[in-house]
């Protein structure tokens, strides 16, 4: 962007080529239904994230290959047999990282930098729960985040709440992601115990009524504590990212 704002600058390309080549920046287009955002992150905040369901092994390919690994990759809902399909075909640099994350079905390509942001907690209802609050916790440290995490700490036992929250007020999180299914009571437990901004994530777990998260969705946006914000069912990468937008408007005031 700065190459071409300086050419311009210089008069070596009139406003309508310089508004072209930002345009071609912006936006990658790779085949006709593939178009990469790759200037999001300087936009929005974070970089953008690939989202494997529904694309086929060819556009995935595609797309890995031909983004800029300036920073960082995400590609998420990426189940563990479409990526033995495709790993082999992926043209990585050297200097990236590739992980792969089965539980939370997550790849990531990064480049070693050491950034740190803050520091978030994330909280789970139950087991159940593990893989989307799994989702978040990769997410957020791939951006630099430091995440205390605890799992399995629901409000059929509530006992085991209390001194995971000692912990965590004690590490001095900036904010806390909280999972739940069922009927998603724990996220408004929380928010009455904490002077944190509250990320709530409805999960997909339950049965009957419960099924496929509704109930707790709904219970969620009912919540009568302050401070709780939701997202959708199952999406913990929505709940890192809000955590990462959130911790990076804080350390600009700092």
């Amino acid at each position: 962007m700065q190459e071409i704002l300086n050419l311009l600058l210089n008069k070596k390309i009139s406003i309508e080529e310089a508004e072209k080549e930002l345009k071609a920046y912006n936006i990658q287009e790779i085949t006709n239904n593939i178009k990469l955002d790759q200037n999001r992150e300087v936009r929005a905040g974070v970089p953008e994230a690939i989202y494997a369901e529904g694309k086929t092994n060819t556009d995935l390919i595609n797309l890995i290959n031909n983004i800029n690994f300036k920073k960082q990759v995400l590609i998420t809902k990426l189940d563990q047999e479409k990526y033995e399909q495709i790993k082999d075909k992926l043209d990585i640099p050297d200097n990236i990282n590739v992980d792969y994350y089965n539980k939370a079905k997550i790849l990531t390509l990064k480049k070693e930098d050491n950034i740190k942001l803050g520091k978030i907690g994330i909280i789970t209802a139950g087991t159940s729960d593990i893989p989307i609050a799994e989702e978040a916790r990769i997410t957020a440290q791939l951006a630099g985040i430091e995440v205390i995490y605890s799992y399995d700490v629901g409000v059929s036992g509530i006992h085991r709440l209390f001194d995971q929250m000692k912990v965590m007020i004690d590490e001095e999180v900036q904010t806390i992601i909280v999972l739940a299914g069922m009927e998603g009571a724990l996220p408004s437990v929380v928010a009455g115990l904490i002077d944190v901004p509250i990320i709530a994530v409805p999960t997909s777990t339950g049965y009957g009524v419960g099924q496929k998260g509704f109930v707790a969705l709904f219970s969620m946006l009912q919540s009568c504590a302050p401070g709780l914000s939701v997202v959708n069912i199952d999406n913990g990468y929505g709940a890192a990212v809000n955590s990462i937008i959130l911790l990076k408007q804080i350390n600009k005031k700092k």
